[in-house]
C-alpha cells in the first residue's frame, strides 16, 4: 500500500481571467447548427469582429465556443461607457452568422444559497402565487421568484437552515414539483444529437432504398407506370423533409456571406430534385434518384460522425458519471440520506466499505484504504487515517469512516478535473490555425471550381468527352453517350458533393479530445492545446529538487553513535531538544525517535542559533545539535568525526553533530530521500534525447550528489527563488524549448517562463494554476508518459491533416474530369470525415 498527498486546485473563478488592463470574462456557449469546419470559421470571424470580444475559440468537434470578453480600457472614457457584452448579445451575434447557441452555465456554478429550479404542474398565475407563498413561508428562505413563462423558480435560501430536499417536499405537498435543471437535461447532448441523426437516417434510408429498388426494376426488369410520380413522392420526404435542416442552414450561410458544407450538399441534392420535377413537362433525364442518394449518404455520414464524436468525448462523460449521487450524513445524531448537491461544507458524511466518497473532505474518524485510481491512475489503494484528505468519487475499500465535507460543487477535485479537460478540449493547437484559414476559403473555392467545371464542359465538350470515353473503359458508372448538358450537370454535382471541409476541421479537435481524455485517465491533466504541440518539441527538462525529484519530506537516514554510546542515548536528547524546534530537519529526528518508542522530555531551556543549529539544557545537561562551528564555539572539538561528516555530505545528507556536557554523542544525518521513480524517469528522458537539469537553492556539493544519484546531466545550485526565472531564460537561450517541473509557490514564475510548465500534483495550488500540465500522481515517470502522449496526439493530428488534404487533392480533380458519379462522391465525402474521427479514436489503444 502507498500513501500520497491529495491534489488540490486553486479556488479561483475560472470564468474570470486576469489581464493587463483589468479582468477578462470567460464564457462558454453550446453551438447549434454547425455542419463543417467552415461553420466554425464563420462563427469565429463574426465574434472576433465584435467590439468587446478579446478572443474566440470555436471547437467544431465539441460544438462549443469559448469567448473571452475584454473589460473597458482603464482611463478611457469612451471605452469605459461600453458595458461587457451580455450572453444575449453574444448569442445574437452567433445567430447573425446563421447559427444558434445557448450559454453553458452549469447548475453547480450558481452562488451558494441561490438556485434556479424548474417547476412542473403550473397552469396559471394562481399557481405562481401558490408556489411563491409556500416557499416564502419556509424558515430559511429569503425570497422565491417564479417565472411562469419559463416555468422556473429562483430561490434565495440559507442552506444551513433548510435543505433543498425540504423545499422540494413543501412544494410537492402543495401540488407542484421542483426539478433541478441537471435532472431536466439529464440526457446527454451527444446522445440527443445522435438519436436525431439516427431518426433522420432511418427515414431517408428507407425511402431512398425504395427508390433504388424501383429504379432497378424500372431499368432492367419491367417498366413501372407512373415511375416519375412514385420517385417524386418518395423523394420529397428525403430531400425536403429530413433534409430540410440542410437547406435552411445553407440559406443562412449564404445570407451571411459565409458558405459552408451545407451549401455544397444542398446544391448537390435540391437542384437535381427540382430538375426531376421538370420531367413532368419535358422529356429530360431526371436526377431524383441521385438527389435522394446524395442526401442519404450525407445523413449517414452525419450520424456516424455524431456517434464517433460522442466516443471521442467519452472521457468527460465517464468523469461525470464517476460522481456519487447521494450521501449519508449525520444530522442531530441521526443518519439521513441526501442528494450530493445538498451537501454543504461542515457536514459529516458516513462512508461504508465499498461506497464512493460523495465529495471532497477530511477524514475525522476511522482508518481505511481508498482506491484513488480515478484521480491518479494508480491502482494501489492508499492508506488513510484521521486528518487525511479524501477525494470525492474515490472508493472506500475497507473500514467505515466519517468524513467532514470541505468542498462541494465546482470546487471539488472531480469538478476541477472535468473543467481542465473541457478547457483543453476547447482550445486549439497552433498547427490548426493554418487549417482554419484555409477552411474559410475552401467552400467558396469549391463553388468557383464547380462553376468552372460546368462552363468547361459546355465550352470544351470534345476535350472532356475524350477523357470520359477513356474512363468508360474501366468505370461502369461513366456514360459518354449522355447529352453535353447532362454530363456537365452530373460532373458539377459530383464536384460539389465530393469536396469535404469537415475532415480538415475535425483533424485537430477530435485528436485533442481523445488524447486529453486518455491523459486524464492516466493522471495527466493538460490545460491547453498549445502545450500538446510544444511538449513534444522540448529539448531540455529542468527540475526543481525538493518535492519534485525528492519526496519533499526530510527523513532521518543515519544514526551514528560515538564509541560507548547507544542509539537511544544519542537520539533521546537530540529529539527532546528538537521537539521545541519547528525546523523540518528537527521534526524528522523527533518522528524517528517516536517511531522507535523513545520517551522524550521537555527541555529546560532552548535556543535556535541561526545557520548553526540549536542548544539548550535538558535534565541539567547542556545539549548542542548542529554544525562543526556550533560545537567549536562551545569548546567541543569535532575533528575526530570530520571524515564521517564529509562522507555523509557527499551523499547529499545533512549531517548534525550532537554533544552533551562537552562530549560528542554522535552524528545524526537527515536527507530528503529521492523518489523511487526519479532515476528511471530521468534515464528515459535522456534516452529520448531530452537533456535534464536541476535548479535548486542547495549548496553545490549536496545538489551534485542528488543529481548524480538520479542521472541528471546539468546542475544549477545556490539559486534563490527569484533567480529561477533568469536560469530558465538562460537555459532557453542555450537549449531552445525548455520544460520546467516544480511543485512549490516559488516555482510558479519559472513554470510560467518555461515553454511548458509542469506541476507535480502533490504540490501547491499556485504551482498547479501556473502550469500547462499537471501530473496528478506526483510521480516523474508520468512526465515521460505525458511526453509520449503529446507525441501520439500530434502524430494523429498530422495523420488526420494528411488524409484530409490527400482526399481533397485527389478526389476533386477526379470529379472535375467527369470520372466520379455524384452518388459515389457523396459516399466518399462521408467516409473521409469518418476516417479522420476514427483515426483519432485509435489514440485510446496507443501504448504510452
Amino acid at each position: 500500500m502507498s500513501e500520497s498527498k491529495t491534489l488540490s486546485f486553486p479556488e479561483l473563478d475560472p470564468a474570470t481571467l486576469k489581464s493587463g488592463g483589468g479582468e477578462k470574462e470567460r464564457r462558454e456557449y453550446r453551438l447549434i447548427g454547425m455542419s463543417c469546419a467552415s461553420c466554425a470559421a464563420s462563427i469565429e470571424s463574426t465574434l472576433k469582429a465584435a467590439d468587446g470580444v478579446a478572443s474566440v475559440s470555436v471547437n467544431y468537434a465539441s460544438e462549443k465556443a469559448v469567448v473571452e470578453l475584454a473589460p473597458p480600457a482603464a482611463g478611457n472614457d469612451s471605452d469605459s461607457s461600453r458595458a461587457v457584452l451580455s450572453d444575449e448579445a453574444v448569442v445574437d451575434l452567433i445567430r447573425s452568422a446563421g447559427y444558434d447557441a445557448e450559454p453553458l452555465v452549469p447548475q453547480k456554478d450558481q452562488a451558494p444559497g441561490r438556485i434556479t429550479l424548474g417547476v412542473e404542474g403550473m397552469s396559471c398565475a394562481t399557481c405562481v402565487r401558490s408556489v411563491e407563498t409556500v416557499l416564502a413561508a419556509t424558515a430559511g428562505v429569503d425570497s422565491a421568484t417564479v417565472n411562469f413563462a419559463a416555468e422556473t423558480v429562483t430561490i434565495a435560501y440559507d442552506p444551513h437552515q433548510v435543505r433543498l430536499a425540504e423545499l422540494k417536499k413543501r412544494v410537492h405537498d402543495a401540488g407542484y414539483t421542483l426539478v433541478e435543471r441537471d435532472d431536466e437535461q439529464r440526457e446527454d447532448a451527444d446522445t440527443r444529437k445522435m438519436n436525431l441523426a439516427l431518426r433522420r437516417l432511418r427515414i431517408s434510408a428507407a425511402l431512398a432504398g425504395s427508390i433504388m429498388v424501383l429504379m432497378v426494376i424500372h431499368m432492367f426488369i419491367q417498366t413501372i407506370p407512373g415511375y416519375l410520380t412514385l420517385t417524386v413522392l418518395l423523394g420529397a420526404p428525403v430531400v425536403l423533409g429530413v433534409g430540410r435542416h440542410v437547406h435552411v442552414a445553407a440559406f443562412r450561410a449564404v445570407r451571411s456571406g459565409r458558405p459552408n458544407m451545407d451549401v455544397l450538399v444542398s446544391l448537390g441534392s435540391l437542384p437535381p430534385y427540382l430538375l426531376g420535377l421538370m420531367g413532368f413537362f419535358f422529356p429530360i433525364q431526371t436526377f431524383i434518384e441521385m438527389a435522394t442518394t446524395i442526401m442519404t449518404f450525407h445523413l449517414v455520414g452525419k450520424y456516424l460522425e455524431a456517434r464517433a464524436k460522442g466516443r471521442a468525448s467519452d472521457a468527460i462523460r465517464k468523469l461525470v458519471q464517476m460522481g456519487a449521487k447521494t450521501a449519508n450524513i449525520l444530522v442531530e445524531g441521526k443518519e439521513i440520506e441526501v442528494d450530493v448537491k445538498e451537501l454543504t461544507p461542515g457536514d459529516i458524511m458516513i462512508i461504508r466499505p465499498g461506497e464512493k466518497i460523495p465529495t471532497d473532505g477530511v477524514i475525522v474518524s476511522g482508518t481505511t484504504h481508498i482506491d484513488e485510481s480515478m484521480a491518479t491512475g494508480e491502482p494501489v489503494p492508499v492508506r488513510k487515517e484521521p486528518g487525511a484528505e479524501a477525494i470525492g468519487a474515490t472508493i472506500n475499500k475497507e473500514g467505515a469512516i466519517r468524513v467532514k465535507v470541505t468542498k462541494v460543487g465546482k470546487d471539488t477535485f472531480l469538478a476541477q478535473v472535468i473543467r481542465m479537460v473541457e478547457e483543453c478540449q476547447g482550445t486549439k493547437v497552433p498547427i490548426q490555425e493554418f487549417a482554419d484559414r484555409v477552411t474559410g476559403y475552401f467552400v467558396p473555392a469549391i463553388l468557383l471550381i464547380t462553376a468552372a467545371t460546368f462552363a468547361s464542359f459546355m465550352f470544351f465538350p470534345d476535350f472532356h468527352r475524350g477523357i470520359i470515353e477513356w474512363g468508360a473503359g474501366f468505370l461502369p458508372w461513366v456514360n459518354p453517350d449522355l447529352p453535353r448538358l447532362t454530363l456537365a450537370f452530373i460532373t458539377a454535382t459530383a464536384v460539389l458533393v465530393i469536396a469535404c471541409p469537415c475532415a480538415l476541421g475535425l483533424g485537430t479537435p477530435t485528436a485533442l479530445m481523445v488524447g486529453t481524455g486518455v491523459g486524464a485517465e492516466k493522471g495527466i491533466l493538460i490545460r491547453n492545446g498549445e502545450a500538446v504541440q510544444t511538449l513534444k518539441d522540448v529539448t531540455l527538462v529542468a527540475f526543481d529538487k525538493t518535492g519534485t525529484i525528492t519526496v519533499g519530506k526530510p527523513t532521518l537516514t543515519d544514526v551514528l553513535p560515538a564509541e560507548g554510546v547507544t542509539e537511544e542515548e544519542l537520539l533521546r536528547p537530540a529529539a527532546s531538544l528538537e521537539n521545541s524546534s519547528e525546523h523540518p530537519l528537527g521534526q524528522a529526528i523527533v518522528e524517528a525517535a517516536r517511531n522507535r518508542s523513545i520517551p522524550l522530555t521537555d527541555p529546560d531551556t532552548f535556543e535556535a542559533v541561526t545557520g548553526r543549529g540549536i542548544r539548550g539544557t535538558l535534565e541539567g545537561r547542556t545539549v548542542l545539535i548542529g554544525t562543526r562551528a556550533l560545537l567549536r564555539e562551545a569548546g567541543v572539538d569535532p575533528g575526530a568525526y570530520e571524515q564521517q561528516l564529509t562522507d555523509l555530505e557527499d551523499r547529499a545528507r545533512t549531517a548534525m553533530l550532537v554533544a552533551a556536557e562537552g562530549r560528542v554523542l554522535g552524528i545524526l544525518a537527515v536527507a530528503d530521500p529521492v523518489k523511487e521513480d526519479s532515476a528511471r524517469a530521468v534515464a528515459e528522458l535522456e534516452r529520448k534525447g531530452i537533456r535534464t537539469a536541476m535548479i535548486t537553492g542547495d549548496n553545490e556539493r549536496t545538489a551534485r550528489a542528488i543529481a548524480t544519484s538520479v542521472g541528471i546531466s546539468e546542475v544549477i545550485a545556490g539559486v534563490l527563488p527569484e533567480g529561477k526565472v533568469a536560469e530558465i531564460r538562460r537555459l532557453q537561450e542555450k537549449y531552445g524549448m525548455v520544460a520546467m517541473v516544480g511543485d512549490g509557490i516559488n516555482d510558479a514564475p519559472a513554470l510560467k517562463q518555461a515553454n511548458v510548465g509542469i506541476a507535480i500534483g502533490t504540490g501547491t495550488d499556485i504551482a498547479i494554476e501556473a502550469a500547462d500540465v499537471t501530473l496528478v500522481r506526483g510521480e516523474l515517470t508520468t512526465l515521460v508518459t505525458a511526453i509520449n502522449l503529446s507525441d501520439a496526439i500530434f502524430r494523429k493530428i498530422r495523420e488526420n491533416f494528411f488524409w484530409a488534404w490527400f482526399y481533397n487533392v485527389v478526389a476533386v480533380p477526379v470529379a472535375m474530369f467527369g470520372l466520379l458519379h455524384p452518388m459515389i462522391g457523396a459516399a466518399a465525402m462521408s467516409v473521409s470525415s469518418l476516417n479522420v474521427v476514427y483515426n483519432s479514436l485509435r489514440l485510446k489503444r496507443v501504448r504510452l
